[in-house]
């Protein structure tokens, strides 16, 4: 029997219906639509109507938050519903099955959910057709039927064997053009006459799926055909460029010897690191078979003690799933990403979001028919990206987005990641024959089929249509159970080889890792049935690592995974022979010689023509300065992107040694990332930095100077944040129009990697890695000739700066290099700049330090004031040219004394205003540009409701005495559990270890019924031996289904477990700590504000979504309001801590009667509070909007603690661009308790 029931927010928390109202009559401009409510249906089958009844206010809906009906409430006048497709994950339904599991630990029933809208007005045919057509994006979901549901086992046709190509050796060179039309394959005729002389040698005609997996493996996805294409002739017209092309060929002398090397792009691309490592430049490179991110040595100090580590990174892009699904799209790029340097055993702690889009702000009408608003495309792809970032628990340190009209023609998606490992956890050896290929994580099914291929074609008008099969899902927390299993050194070390699952699924993936395979496709766990052999063979499905191990080793890796909560699969096996075969059903669908899957297919030739460029300098205008500032400053590049980097956490991890943004407003901008590396345990100085570089309006006219450039800048970035040069790496994203045979646009990547070349060269700087996409077009429209470079380097964190203006008074230089060719630096003049700046921040002596950019010095100026809101008065010889011309390469320093060094800009001043060339301009105008310009779109400082001016008492409860416990304990044992989206736990247990206590964490296991039940039995007897739970953040079960913490209350709403918390609480005195979602679990089950779990009902507190409607990450100040508790016992009233939050659900709400009861007692702990030390309800401090500014409450006596702020994310130089007292000595308090 089918089950249903429909949930909706009650009005006052209704804050996404509330959005999509908004954004129907304002953007849609469909005022004929008056109301909007917005309910979740859920469909569940499989288990009993009690169990149901059961789980309708513990999993579906929370009785404070949510109305809950078994039909469609009457009075609307539209009802619609949608769903995913078939097939698309549904993060949603899936952690609802979950959750039921873990309360009936039997089988997970199957759920399945829609979103029906309610609309109140009379909207015409047309206006109706435009709002579905805008709640619905085709490719990953439809409309729903409003019927009941008799049954939600999908009826599958099972298949039993693949087709057959008969007729395809015999085929005429006509025929096999039409053959590649007719499968919409992304190889070309000469590629299909390529394979039909080899089945023809093989005296056989292919199957489908060969055909399929030859289509992958030679996608320009997966081996970069068109970067592979030799240049057979190259016509230059441009002068430098043809300087650069003799040097290159120079270098290909030197390095290649007599060696004879047909010329490509690739070659090109590579050639800066070959020749720099040829000349003994390049040093400290790791190299090895496995090629899946950058490695470079690198030596990490940990606690005082030098340990040789790996360093690695990666970017990767996913611009056309992107565009045809922006928020699947875009999170499975951060996804993919991350399993890069996963694949070298590397745990990824640091992320980077550069992307490209047309403008926003244009309305959404005016959209090109067959794309996706370009807001819309903004919106959604942030969301995506950040919702996977942030529930994997990684680190997102920079965020930025470009904004230009070709990026209309396809999206620009880049994730650029940063992860580390010790050495001592690497092996790499050759798998030999006998050795297994064990499938880890996640199961397959045809989300992805034909991505590699699909983001090799040029986007066309019916790609929103078409292209739906090719879009992964992603499905964070089983990514966080992978990056849990590599970090554990004795699984590591039984990993001979690895590969990440991407492009082509398992017929790379495993296909790479040894020349001869056998792989059983029938062992490969599907999501569910109906696959045939082909797609289980190219599925893209996501969050799955392929590894070789020893066949003796298998069985305790499986355990290894297992325990992880991670399912574990053999499905291949190494063979002798050089062949890669599957089989299906007892059949060999595929078997085909490793030589010819390695030719990449047929031989490309092309020729190439290099015009003159363009002149790219940049002309001032002359105009009053304050017309210039705003225009600056309200530009789409330059102005305030706060509102999109803040979903994104920027603090998981405990390693973020700068803040995105900076100053005490926080409104700074940092130009590079910097995180600590990631030991386990104790503390280390040892941190990594990145910075990116490149201005499409250089590149579109000048691609030698625009990929020059973006290296200089990248460079730049990192030197001015107190790295160094000479020990940076770089790697590059390379992103252009579709090429066809048209010479003169083969000319644009040719010229771009010209002067990356020469810029790798000149500075000594290699690239190692990168990635390339060669199909930004659609239609008449292409993307901007794109190189971004992304450089690197390890760092200590002592040097590390940032760019905000520090004092007033203080005296600003510019430093900059003698002048080159047109806008480029002179190189040996940029070096000597490069190590004058270094030795200056490594001595203290630079207080800010900035390299201008797209703004030039202007930019620089004004967003070095903001953060501390000081302004600048500019020497008299400074001019308008000066201020607003480019000057990459150069530095504009605030000094911490009176030195005589480059050429002096000016100096910091008390008044916030910016003077030059006579004029004064009030930088208060100019902020207000700045922060409202995307202020429509991304949001930071606004909300739809705001009460920002209401009065917020500050409350104070002095503890005379509190609690203690009748039995002590000198090193306190604290449970930690994981669930399925935990993140917080490496930082909770790296706190309480350093306050003294012993934490322990257990991962809850839910593969099975079996394994729910041992879990529950596990956590009971670690319980029973504990002093403390601490409950840790994240974002269990994926903050679903739609809520937070559900699923880590079902788990302890089991009775025994619920017995064993409340005998630690009553009978052994012991104590509780929740953190952001391990608050959201004890405020949901009861513990606070009650102090025991209790059913809740309508009348209890709770945490729901922030005001704003999005995730909020940044630091905010915390006032202790009560120290009655234990946890606060080191902690005076009225102390103010800096802390940093990361929530979507942070906002705690309750009614009059229940919040002066907690008043008076004492249980209001912490209070958000502004600059001046009030609390507030203004969302840029209190980020959430919580109901009398509250951050954390306790339990009626104090041993049980609530919080959003992530007290455990502390430890030396982290947040260096942000005052405060970020030490919250909890942990500390908490281990005091017991110490009697």
């Amino acid at each position: 029997m089918v089950y249903r029931i429909y949930v909706e927010k009650r009005p006052e928390y209704a804050v996404e219906a509330k959005g999509i109202l908004h954004e129907i009559r304002h953007l849609l401009r469909i005022k004929s639509v008056t109301g909007l409510r917005l309910l979740n249906r859920y469909d569940v089958e499989g288990i009993g109507e009690d169990l149901f009844r059961k789980c309708i206010g513990t999993v579906f809906s929370e009785p404070q938050l949510d109305d809950v009906y078994t039909a469609i409430p009457d009075g609307a006048d539209v009802v619609f519903a949608t769903e995913y497709l078939p097939g698309q994950f549904d993060q949603r339904a899936a952690s609802a099955a979950e959750c039921i599991q873990l309360i009936s630990q039997g089988e997970r029933p199957d759920v399945a959910t829609a979103r029906v809208f309610l609309l109140t007005g009379h909207p015409t045919d047309a206006e109706l057709a435009e709002i579905q057509k805008y709640v619905v994006n085709p490719v990953e979901a439809r409309l729903a039927s409003l019927d009941e549901k008799q049954t939600l086992k999908a009826s599958y046709a099972i298949p039993t064997t693949v087709e057959t190509l008969t007729g395809f050796t015999k085929l005429t060179a006509e025929g096999l053009k039409d053959f590649v039309a007719h499968y919409g394959l992304a190889m070309d005729a000469d590629d299909a006459a390529f394979c039909q002389k080899y089945f023809i040698s093989e005296h056989r005609d292919p199957t489908i799926t060969e055909i399929r997996m030859i289509d992958t493996y030679w996608s320009d996805h997966c081996r970069h055909t068109t970067f592979g294409t030799i240049l057979d002739k190259v016509d230059i017209a441009d002068e430098r460029v043809q300087k650069a092309f003799d040097r290159y060929q120079n270098m290909r002398k030197e390095v290649y010897g007599q060696r004879n090397k047909p010329m490509c792009l690739m070659d090109l691309g590579t050639m800066g690191g070959k020749y720099l490592k040829k000349t003994g430049v390049l040093k400290g490179l790791d190299e090895s078979d496995e090629i899946n991110a950058c490695s470079v040595h690198i030596t990490v100090d940990n606690n005082g003690k030098d340990e040789p580590w790996l360093l690695l990174f990666k970017n990767e892009t996913h611009n056309h799933p992107t565009e045809i699904e922006p928020f699947g799209g875009a999170a499975t790029c951060i996804g993919g990403a991350i399993r890069d340097p996963l694949a070298n055993r590397g745990y990824v702690y640091q992320a980077m979001r550069v992307t490209g889009a047309g403008d926003p702000l244009v309305p959404v009408q005016d959209t090109m028919k067959g794309k996706l608003p370009q807001r819309k495309l903004v919106t959604t792809a942030a969301a995506g990206y950040s919702s996977y970032g942030n529930q994997i628990g990684l680190a997102t340190g920079m965020v930025d987005e470009l904004y230009h009209p070709g990026y209309i023609a396809k999206r620009m998606e880049i994730g650029a990641v940063v992860g580390a490992v010790p050495e001592e956890n690497v092996r790499r050896e050759e798998p030999v024959p006998g050795d297994v290929v064990i499938l880890l994580g996640g199961r397959t099914g045809r989300d992805g089929c034909g991505g590699a291929t699909g983001s090799s074609k040029a986007h066309k008008l019916e790609s929103l249509e078409t292209c739906g099969a090719e879009v992964q899902k992603g499905n964070a927390p089983v990514e966080r159970k992978l990056q849990r299993l590599f970090r554990t050194k004795e699984a590591t070390l039984m990993i001979k080889r690895c590969n990440d699952f991407g492009a082509g699924g398992v017929s790379v993936a495993i296909g790479e890792l040894a020349d001869g395979l056998s792989i059983d496709l029938n062992a490969v766990p599907r999501k569910y049935d109906g696959l045939d052999g082909t797609e289980l063979a190219i599925s893209e499905s996501q969050e799955r690592m392929a590894v070789v191990v020893a066949k003796e080793d298998a069985d305790k890796f499986i355990a290894a995974a297992n325990k992880e909560n991670l399912e574990a699969t053999v499905v291949a096996t190494v063979t002798e022979e050089p062949r890669l075969v599957m089989r299906w059903n007892g059949n060999v669908i595929c078997d085909i010689a490793r030589p010819f899957l390695n030719s990449n297919g047929a031989e490309k030739h092309t020729a190439v023509a290099v015009p003159k460029a363009q002149d790219a300098a940049r002309h001032v205008e002359e105009k009053p300065l304050s017309q210039m500032l705003a225009d600056l400053m309200g530009d789409l590049n330059v102005c305030s992107k706060k509102g999109l980097s803040e979903r994104f956490d920027s603090t998981i991890g405990a390693g973020t040694v700068v803040m995105p943004f900076g100053g005490k407003t926080q409104l700074t901008p940092v130009q590079a990332m910097a995180a600590k590396l990631p030991v386990l345990h104790g503390e280390t100085k040892t941190c990594s930095g990145m910075a990116w570089g490149y201005n499409p309006f250089i590149a579109e006219k000048d691609q030698y100077a625009g990929a020059y450039l973006a290296v200089v800048e990248s460079v730049s970035k990192l030197v001015a944040a107190g790295f160094s040069a000479e020990k940076a790496y770089l790697t590059f994203q390379e992103y252009f129009q579709r090429l066809g045979a048209n010479p003169t646009r083969w000319g644009q990547p040719m010229a771009s990697l010209l002067g990356a070349l020469d810029a790798q060269v000149d500075l000594g700087v290699a690239a190692i890695g990168g990635k390339d996409s060669m199909s930004g077009t659609f239609e008449n429209i292409d993307v901007p000739p794109t190189l971004v470079s992304f450089a690197v380097a390890a760092g200590n964190t002592d040097n590390v700066i940032s760019p905000e203006f520090k004092l007033p008074g203080s005296k600003v230089v510019l430093v900059r290099p003698s002048r080159g060719e047109g806008l480029l630096p002179n190189a040996e003049s940029l070096k000597r700049v490069f190590r004058q700046v270094e030795t200056l921040i490594a001595q203290k002596k630079v207080l800010a330090a900035y390299t201008p950019g797209f703004g030039g010095i202007a930019e620089a100026v004004c967003k070095m004031a903001l953060g501390n809101r000081l302004g600048f008065k500019a020497d008299p010889s400074v001019t308008k040219e000066l201020l607003f011309g480019y000057e990459y390469g150069s530095f504009v320093l605030e000094l911490a004394e009176d030195l005589d060094i480059g050429e002096t800009l000016g100096e910091t001043t008390l008044a916030y205003a910016f003077e030059a060339c006579g004029e004064r301009v009030e930088l208060d105008g100019v902020q207000k540009v700045y922060e409202e310009k995307l202020e429509p779109v991304l949001p930071y400082h606004t909300t739809a409701e705001s009460d920002a001016a209401r009065p917020v008492e500050a409350l104070n409860f002095e503890a005379v005495t509190r609690v203690s416990p009748r039995v002590g304990c000198a090193k306190p044992r604290v449970f930690i559990p994981v669930f399925p989206g935990t993140n917080c736990e490496y930082d909770s247990a790296r706190a309480m270890e350093r306050a003294g206590a012993e934490p322990e964490i257990f991962v809850i296991n839910n593969l099975t019924p079996a394994a729910v039940a041992e879990s529950v039995e596990e956590a009971r007897r670690i319980i029973e031996r504990s002093q403390m739970i601490f409950l840790p953040g994240g974002f269990s079960g994926g903050d679903e289904p739609e809520g937070s913490a559900k699923f880590i209350t079902a788990f302890f709403r089991n009775p025994a477990l619920t017995e064993a918390v409340h005998k630690l609480l009553d009978e052994r005195d012991g104590l509780m700590l929740g953190i952001c979602n391990g608050f959201q679990a004890l405020i949901k089950l009861g513990l606070v504000p009650f102090g025991h779990i209790v059913e809740t009902d309508k009348n209890c507190p709770t945490l729901t979504f922030n005001t704003i409607g999005r995730h909020q990450s940044m630091l905010v100040r915390t006032r202790v309001a009560s120290n009655m508790s234990p946890w606060l016992s080191r902690c005076q009233v009225g102390d103010v801590h800096t802390v940093a939050i990361s929530h979507g659900e942070g906002r705690f709400v309750a009614d009059d009667e229940t919040l002066k009861t907690l008043v008076k007692n004492g249980q209001v702990a912490t209070q958000y509070v502004d600059l001046a030390g009030e609390p507030t309800m203004d969302v840029r401090f209190n980020p959430n909007g919580s109901y009398l500014a509250i951050e954390g409450i306790t339990s009626p006596d104090g041993r049980i603690f609530g919080k959003m702020g992530h007290s455990e994310r502390s430890g030396d130089n982290l947040y260096k661009n942000v005052d405060g007292n970020k030490l919250q000595q909890i942990f500390e308090g908490g281990v005091d308790y017991f110490k009697i």
